[in-house]
């Protein structure tokens, strides 16, 4: 039994993209075989479907090549990269307990359960149908698969965690909050550390882009000045996770991994 982690460009999109192009391709040709009495239709249809086509071939080109970076059975593996890059920063003590906001298919809980397997880790999603391939089920069956025992996961929500302050050794979150529609995502990120315990570490892994963030250097002072030890801001774009090149056209620029101690 191998784990399925899934693709973050999911594979339904891909096929979709493929369909559409082929689709748009055909209507062209049907168009321009066909005796339409009034050419200038015909014109103007043989100029929508040929746009539509080459628009269609660049995005599925676009998607077939994401879906290849991302694969874990590829030869790239940028996803498996990022979560194990993650997971290495994660330490937590014997009979500790961490958390992972928004674990999608179990990877990074996974991961970091794994490296510590003296501790246990609970993973939460709210598993919405924007990525309806993700679910507990999925992650469960991925846990078995990597023969992780120390690992659980539940449904929740990153906006409001239901845990009291101060409950988690470790705290991990990978590229989850820049998908949340809010104006204050630094909110979402003071939420989860708002469980994290005195001495405890966190890894949280997002597309920090000023766009979606704003300027994370006065958020950092902040952290320091609320007692946190550490608060290293790095750039994974820069050949950590991802070369510049890469992190431009697979849409990850602005990428960087905060970790700390509290």
């Amino acid at each position: 039994m191998k784990p399925d982690y899934k693709n973050w460009m999911p594979k339904g999109m891909v096929v979709t993209s493929v369909v559409l192009t082929i689709a748009f391709a055909l209507a062209f040709a049907i168009v321009g075989m066909a005796g339409l009495a009034d050419s200038t239709l015909k014109t103007v249809l043989r100029i929508i479907f040929g746009v539509l086509s080459i628009v269609g071939i660049g995005v599925s080109i676009w998607m077939i090549l994401m879906y290849r970076a991302f694969s874990y059975e590829g030869k790239r593996q940028m996803q498996k990269q990022i979560i194990q890059g993650i997971a290495e920063y994660v330490e937590l003590p014997e009979g500790g307990v961490g958390l992972d906001v928004g674990c999608g298919s179990g990877a990074l809980t996974i991961a970091c359960a794994k490296r510590n397997p003296r501790a246990t880790f609970i993973g939460i999603d709210r598993w919405g149908k924007e990525y309806a391939s993700f679910s507990l089920k999925l992650c469960e069956r991925n846990a078995e698969a990597e023969g992780a025992s120390n690992v659980s996961f539940a449904r929740g929500d990153a906006i409001k965690l239901d845990y009291p302050d101060e409950s988690f050794d470790a705290v991990t979150s990978n590229y989850v909050y820049h998908n949340v529609v809010t104006r204050d995502r630094k909110a979402l990120l003071l939420e989860t550390l708002r469980v994290l315990k005195k001495g405890g570490t966190f890894a949280i892994h997002d597309i920090f882009s000023k766009h979606k963030y704003g300027d994370m250097q006065p958020f950092i002072r902040k952290l320091k000045s609320m007692g946190y030890e550490q608060v290293d801001f790095i750039d994974t774009t820069n050949g950590m996770f991802m070369s510049k090149w890469e992190s431009t056209w697979t849409e990850l620029s602005g990428s960087a991994l905060l970790i700390g101690k509290k």
